[in-house]
């Protein structure tokens, strides 16, 4: 390592800012995003805005046949595209999540978490466990008002972002915990627990089974159904019901498996 990459801060340091200047966000030639203290002119903060919002922007014929197809309010569009740009802008400092293109984020996140919005518009609280950058917990509570929902999630970096998220979104049902799962020891026990691409289901209820209420439900977010992970449940848990989910623009199978502790 030479002198000059010695000096260089961290990916992940704060930005050191002249005074009276803002982070800006710089996009290379290539699409690449960094965040540079440099201040912008006018000019070009202006021309670099613009290029910023047109993906996200150009999205929103496609956001509105899917929720349309999800029969959700048009008017959820908004704040989920503005939860998107902040996702991409996020993300291409902090790899918040592998998916970059901002298409698919829209399809593989926000639809995706979107589907499973009926099974939640009932319940009184939700805890998304390792929720990354907010799926589905984030998409779910700007579709299910009323709905309070916990992000817990570890990750300091994916932490900072989340309370960004529920701060500029104005989320006030939204909660973030920086912890682990297993740490978790809620006030009160959640209706519902989910998880989307976290673990198995006995490996999810050996997390965060302690979070739920006597009569709450896991709602696991899986592909196709998990045969062998249904077998291997721990005793005293049982499949309610297995819902298939469409899900707008995605071809894969979609499934919600609801969860419960067993009957006596």
């Amino acid at each position: 390592m030479n002198a000059r990459e010695a000096a260089r801060p961290p990916r992940d340091a704060p930005v050191r800012n002249a005074p009276g200047t803002t982070p800006v966000y710089r996009t290379g030639r290539d699409g690449s995003v960094r965040v540079s203290d440099r201040p912008f002119s006018r000019a070009a903060l202006a021309r670099h805005t613009v290029r910023m919002t047109v993906d996200i922007t150009a999205l929103r014929p496609v956001l509105d046949a899917g929720l349309q197809q999800l029969s959700l309010d048009p008017a959820l569009a908004e704040p989920l595209l503005d939860y998107l740009a902040l996702l991409q802008r996020w993300n291409a400092t902090y790899n918040l999540t592998a998916i970059r293109d901002p298409h698919e984020m829209l399809v593989k996140h926000l639809l995706d978490s979107l589907a499973m919005q009926p099974y939640v518009a009932g319940l009184t609280s939700l805890a998304d466990l390792g929720t990354g950058p907010g799926l589905p917990g984030i998409p779910l509570a700007i579709a299910t008002p009323g709905l309070r929902v916990t992000l817990v999630e570890s990750n300091g970096k994916k932490a900072r972002f989340l309370r960004e998220a529920v701060r500029q979104l104005r989320l006030n049902e939204v909660t973030v915990a920086e912890t682990r799962i297993e740490a978790f020891q809620p006030e009160t026990p959640f209706a519902a627990i989910t998880a989307r691409a976290l673990a198995t289901l006995p490996q999810i209820l050996a997390l965060g089974g302690h979070l739920l209420a006597a009569d709450g439900h896991l709602l696991a977010m899986k592909g196709v159904v998990p045969d062998d992970e249904i077998a291997a449940l721990p005793p005293g848990w049982q499949v309610q019901a297995i819902h298939r989910l469409q899900v707008p623009g995605l071809s894969a199978e979609r499934h919600l498996l609801d969860i419960a502790r067993s009957r006596a």
